[in-house]
């Protein structure tokens, strides 16, 4: 690929010493998300999100130069997501505010004393003022382009895209709707209804006004997706059973899972294929629109783990054997979308590079695939209506996300004028992977971030650093989710202000396979990454750049769990540490009752049990509208320190979720705890 970045001018000028910068101007890039092409021309559009203000983005052929379409100005914690284009190509839809994440109240971190909604929107293309349509979420289009389905208040709705329209329940049922499909005529609408302990795929004609649902059982049926001619659907189907544990290992499953297809009109249903037991027999979805791509030549594109890594197969809608589309290798794909023709497919893997992703394509019938970006990190690859470009988003260790366009093997941004001026691209660090031992002898990878200016001889503090999740995988650049985009800066950060810094993937994360993300009792079946914090407090402590007496850790969420767990157990090791919305008793996180065996081993996997041994002083942070830690984790915390006088500092943020909505929360969290390390271990 023949690429040079925005910034490369600077690098030129840069001096080996590198200048001091500001959180602020590192945290400063705007995140780009949700990018999307339009079903007609070489239109593309993509979320920004600049300091908290969220907006629009388009950029159009031959010159592609993006321009801001929405003009939200403010830091309000309103999210913008669900974006589709018009089927002219000329409006986008949108959806603005809500709980995108847990579908729960919407959230209101500015605590605004007037109510908040969750509504969708569309933008003209044009001069107009962009338009509510109707409140609610998860909109989908009809292939005619006059209509919207979508959900509210746990049910299903439509409306059509006329200025006077009025929304009309469409269908009043007994579940939770998710997953709404368009038949490609238009005429039908299939979902999936959510019904608690199992799940069954529905249909719903327009004209006839009849509801119906198609195969159903005590399973769990999901990612529906039409034929071609709209008389079929396939679908998923995860076998009930008693899965066991939250957040622990689920290796393989007695009953594997299978896709299933059915004929629409009658509802009549049958096992397309069946997963092999072993490996890949409990399903692991990759990150895609849906599932199951139906592509050219009737063939269905999934994802699979029979290898032990999470790869691409296809398979006839008549039935055979599954095509492999990858080579079995020690790699793992992640997103993928079909080409505009949909006889490829387009993914991005860490195949050849493992802690990094690059874009991919393959034919659905198999074959060799082909390498398409080589140069940083690549994310949420999506091809142009003509099949002519390639848009997708894309980062490297000083260059932060960016919207981009790929024609030929010529890459070019689409705003490089939304990047700050003082952004400290010249300043920031490029990052070494580094193998770390478990104290079990695991092989762990990492991410070491050096101080720029360090001399020979010198000792430095430290900082280990913990992913959330715990599915997450940390990388050689700055990030494709915007919470560890923001833990990428603030590592940055405190390299910058002299620290060594080591960002941990350990065991029960993603990108190293099946077996690695399955760790034998890891989370609450055990806490088998203790042996991985361990490993990086003792890797940093034998390094001659590390002052062995001042090494921290720090991370948010299953990273906070793992800081608590660390200054819980090993408070001879790390000194201090940042705990930001922890779990720190897993027993009562999962609801396990006192009488069931699941507790004593969740409760000795939790820091509670080890607190009596907590030493070190530590900052709790967390917003109490968490939705997905509950904040009396954090309650019950404070409580036990506070009565065993460890030194402790506390910052709540009210009306908060988990991921901050707020660009000032993340800004204020962050500088407060580069003000509690310097405190303690400088």
């Amino acid at each position: 690929m023949t690429w040079k970045p925005f910034f490369a001018a600077i690098f030129m000028v840069a001096s080996a010493s590198a200048a001091r910068f500001s959180l602020d101007q590192v945290l400063s890039a705007p995140f780009p998300s949700e990018i999307k092409t339009a079903p007609t021309g070489g239109r593309v559009a993509w979320v920004l999100d600049e300091n908290g203000a969220r907006n629009i983005w388009v950029a159009e052929a031959p010159d592609y130069k993006g321009r801001r379409l929405t003009q939200y100005k403010s830091d309000d914690g309103q999210e913008i997501a669900q974006v589709a284009w018009t089927q002219d190509g000329r409006s986008i839809i949108y959806v603005r505010g809500g709980d995108f994440e847990m579908g729960r109240d919407n959230p209101n971190p500015a605590s605004s004393p007037d109510a908040v909604e969750q509504d969708i929107w569309i933008a003209s293309l044009g001069s107009d003022a962009p338009r509510k349509i109707a409140e609610g979420s998860e909109p989908a289009l009809s292939p005619k382009g006059d209509r919207l389905v979508y959900l509210k208040g746990g049910q299903i709705w439509t409306v059509t895209l006329a200025h006077d329209a009025k929304p009309e329940q469409l269908i009043h049922a007994k579940g939770r709707p998710s997953m709404l499909r368009w038949s490609p005529d238009g005429s039908r609408v299939v979902f999936v209804n959510n019904r608690t302990e199992h799940a069954i795929v529905g249909a719903y004609d327009f004209g006839s006004k009849k509801l119906w649902y198609i195969d159903p059982s005590v399973d769990t049926d999901t990612s529906p997706v039409f034929s071609h001619d709209g008389k079929q659907v396939a679908f998923i189907r995860i076998a009930a059973s008693e899965r066991g544990m939250r957040f622990g290992p689920v290796r393989t499953v007695e009953d594997p899972w299978s896709i299933r297809i059915a004929d629409v009109e009658t509802g009549a249903g049958r096992e397309l294929w069946r997963a092999l037991k072993g490996p890949g027999s409990a399903f692991h979805a990759m990150i895609a629109e849906n599932q199951l791509l139906w592509g050219d030549g009737d063939r269905i594109v999934f994802p699979w783990e029979r290898t032990g890594y999470l790869h691409l197969y296809s398979i006839s809608s008549h039935g055979d054997n599954p095509t492999p589309l990858n080579t079995n290798a020690a790699f793992e794909i992640e997103d993928a979308t079909l080409s505009h023709d949909g006889r490829e497919v387009i993914y991005n893997s860490n195949e050849g590079d493992i802690d990094r992703r690059h874009i991919w394509s393959v034919p659905v019938t198999g074959g060799i695939a082909k390498q398409l970006t080589t140069d940083g990190l690549e994310w949420s690859p999506e091809q142009t209506a003509d099949g002519k470009v390639l848009v997708f988003l894309h980062s490297d260790t000083r260059n932060p996300a960016r919207a981009a366009v790929m024609t030929g093997s010529a890459v070019r941004d689409l705003a490089p004028d939304s990047i700050p001026s003082d952004f400290p691209t010249a300043s920031l660090v490029d990052p070494q992977a580094v193998i770390v031992n478990a104290a079990d002898g695991m092989q762990i990878h990492c991410q070491l971030f050096l101080p720029p200016d360090s001399k020979p001889g010198e000792k430095h503090p430290a900082a280990v650093f913990y992913h959330g999740g715990s599915r997450r995988q940390m990388l050689l650049g700055w990030h494709y989710m915007d919470y560890y985009n923001h833990a990428y800066a603030m590592n940055q950060y405190l390299a910058s202000r002299g620290y060594v810094v080591l960002a941990v993937n350990y065991r029960s994360g993603i990108g190293y396979g099946l077996n690695f993300r399955e760790a034998l009792n890891y989370g609450a079946s055990g806490a088998s990454e203790y042996n991985d914090v361990q490993g990086a407090g003792l890797y940093l402590r034998s390094r001659p750049d590390v002052d062995p007496a001042r090494i921290g850790a720090w991370g948010g969420s299953y990273g906070g769990y793992l800081t608590a767990l660390a200054l819980a157990r090993s408070s001879d090791l790390f000194q201090a540490g940042v705990d930001f919305h922890g779990v720190h008793d897993w027993a009562r996180e999962l609801g396990i009752p006192v009488t069931e065996p699941d507790y004593k081993i969740a409760f000795e996997s939790s820091p509670m049990a080890s607190v009596g041994g907590w030493k070190s002083p530590v900052l709790l942070i967390h917003g109490d509208d968490d939705r997905n830690v509950q904040f009396n984790q954090t309650v019950m915390l404070a409580d036990a320190l506070r009565r065993q006088h460890v030194p402790m500092e506390l910052i709540v943020y009210p009306d908060e979720i988990h991921d901050f909505l707020l660009y000032r929360s993340w800004l204020a969290a962050y500088q407060a705890t580069a003000r509690f390390l310097d405190r303690k271990l400088k």
